[in-house]
């Protein structure tokens, strides 16, 4: 690329990351650090109205746990600060000034009582009055209303000095194509006569989005913005801003993300709520209603599965691979294969990404996560290498991190309840006397590894002329509670002597 590369993610703090946005950040993140360039986070602070205590830091601490860290932001600095755009106001009104000087823009001082009356006006559409459309302020509207296009230049003058609340609009030409080549979509047109007149400064002085963005990404010298596709409508206006203050030939590579869907259309909140799977990446609680979304790192998902999933919501590298390293998807990703049409979000497939991750990752890297997950349930978790053992017998069988507390707590204590009704249908006298001999074994036995454990009790089962088949059930439940676990003799040789002979004893009790 003959320009540095400069991505940005550019999030509003008004409440949790949704799967969308982290995508968003992903791809950003795999295209900066492919050819070596600025991955940039951008606080968009500038709807006050909509600022939410937390979800700022919460954002951060998103992207920390994804692996996604900026290389300039609000808490990383660098060159092109302040990084959050309620610290750049006076920077966005010097602009919208120029373009009210070069006629592309105005000021308007319409009340919101007049602006709600134009709205339901009613419209004439050939001989007939329309009553419920809603009217956006237009060309067809600009004229009838109270701005510096219909006052005299000494009746606008004199309610700025006198600090009349106004806003200031873009003017959109009437019946103009407006252009730009999407790197997903390709070519992509708008009619400028169907765009209304977007406020670009708002009463209180704040920028609204679509001048700040464009402003800040010149100031920053962002080489490409990415974004979602529910951005597309705003494309007219942000290219007329290009070409009105900066020229479009400084403008961005632009690419619209396709949307994540759930199973009614765009994934949302509710679609988590309703069919029990987490939206956000993390765990978010509004401060203002107290609710709690769940988060996929709190589901017990691992965060190298997460980014690995989300990169396939709408992006292949062209072949059948599914499971990539960081350093891969970096290596492989292209805006040219992220599809263009909406990606389905299946939970499912989710927990099979996780599920074959925890499998591929070493003991050592789950074993502070999987003794945290333990030591909060309540169970002691003192011998580092112990733990190793335990997480290496029950990986394979955990979809979630939070199926190593079942998978593993009867490894650190007796369980609580044992399945009696499980081995009470088939049991015996025969299987009694079983238990009682193995025990007067094993107590002798110098040797607790467990072939000689296994081949011990086969032994006795074939003396005593029963199935070894029909006696691994009870032996399994005596020790874990239930009709789960890994090899019953390898849990027997972990749990050591002691333990799997007391175990036993207080199954037999409960048999009687």
């Amino acid at each position: 690329m003959d320009k540095k590369v400069r991505v940005r993610f550019a999030p509003s703090p008004t409440g949790g990351l949704h799967l969308g946005g982290v995508r968003t950040v992903l791809y950003n993140y795999l295209f900066a650090k492919k050819y070596n360039g600025d991955f940039i986070v951008r606080i968009e602070d500038t709807d006050q109205t909509r600022y939410v205590p937390g979800a700022e830091e919460y954002i951060f601490e998103t992207l920390k746990w994804c692996g996604l860290e900026p290389d300039e932001s609000v808490q990383h600095g660098g060159n092109f600060g302040p990084y959050r755009q309620s610290e750049r106001k006076e920077t966005y009104r010097k602009y919208a000034e120029k373009l009210i000087n070069e006629g592309h823009a105005y000021y308007a001082f319409d009340t919101p009582e007049e602006l709600e009356k134009m709205r339901h006006a009613p419209i004439a559409i050939g001989d007939k009055t329309e009553q419920s459309h809603t009217q956006q302020y237009d060309h067809t509207i600009r004229m009838k209303m109270r701005n510096s296009l219909t006052l005299p230049s000494e009746e606008t003058h004199r309610l700025l000095e006198e600090g009349t609340r106004h806003v200031i609009r873009i003017k959109m030409p009437e019946h103009e194509t407006v252009s730009f080549t999407d790197m997903i979509r390709g070519e992509v047109s708008f009619d400028t006569s169907v765009v209304d007149d977007k406020v670009l400064l708002k009463a209180d002085g704040m920028p609204t989005y679509h001048l700040a963005v464009v402003v800040d990404d010149y100031l920053m010298q962002i080489s490409h913005a990415f974004r979602g596709e529910e951005w597309l409508p705003s494309a007219p206006v942000h290219i007329l801003l290009w070409k009105y203050l900066f020229g479009l030939e400084n403008m961005p590579q632009w690419a619209h993300f396709p949307l994540i869907l759930g199973p009614s259309g765009k994934l949302s909140k509710r679609d988590g709520a309703k069919y029990g799977f987490p939206v956000f990446a993390m765990n978010w609680t509004d401060p203002n209603r107290g609710d709690l979304t769940e988060g996929f790192k709190e589901k017990g998902f691992l965060p190298d599965a997460f980014i690995n999933m989300l990169a396939l919501l709408g992006w292949n590298d062209g072949t059948e691979q599914e499971l990539f390293y960081k350093e891969e998807l970096i290596e492989k990703f292209s805006m040219e294969r992220v599809h263009s049409a909406g990606a389905k979000f299946d939970y499912e497939k989710a927990k099979w990404f996780n599920h074959e991750w925890i499998k591929r990752f070493e003991v050592a890297g789950l074993k502070l996560q999987v003794g945290e997950l333990l030591k909060g349930n309540g169970l002691t978790v003192s011998d580092e290498a112990y733990l190793e053992k335990v997480i290496h017998l029950v990986k394979d069988r955990c979809t979630l991190l939070t199926d190593f507390v079942q998978q593993s707590s009867f490894f650190f204590q007796a369980p609580e309840n044992i399945d009696t009704g499980a081995i009470k249908p088939k049991w015996n006298d025969a299987k009694q006397l079983f238990f009682v001999e193995l025990i007067r074994n094993y107590q002798l036995s110098p040797d607790w590894h467990t072939t000689t454990l296994e081949s011990n009790f086969k032994e006795i089962a074939a003396a005593n002329d029963l199935k070894p088949g029909d006696l691994m059930l009870p032996f399994r439940i005596m020790l874990v509670g239930g009709k789960f676990g890994p090899g019953v003799f390898e849990i027997a040789s972990l749990i050591g002597k002691v333990e799997t002979i007391r175990r036993i004893e207080q199954a037999l009790s409960l048999m009687k």
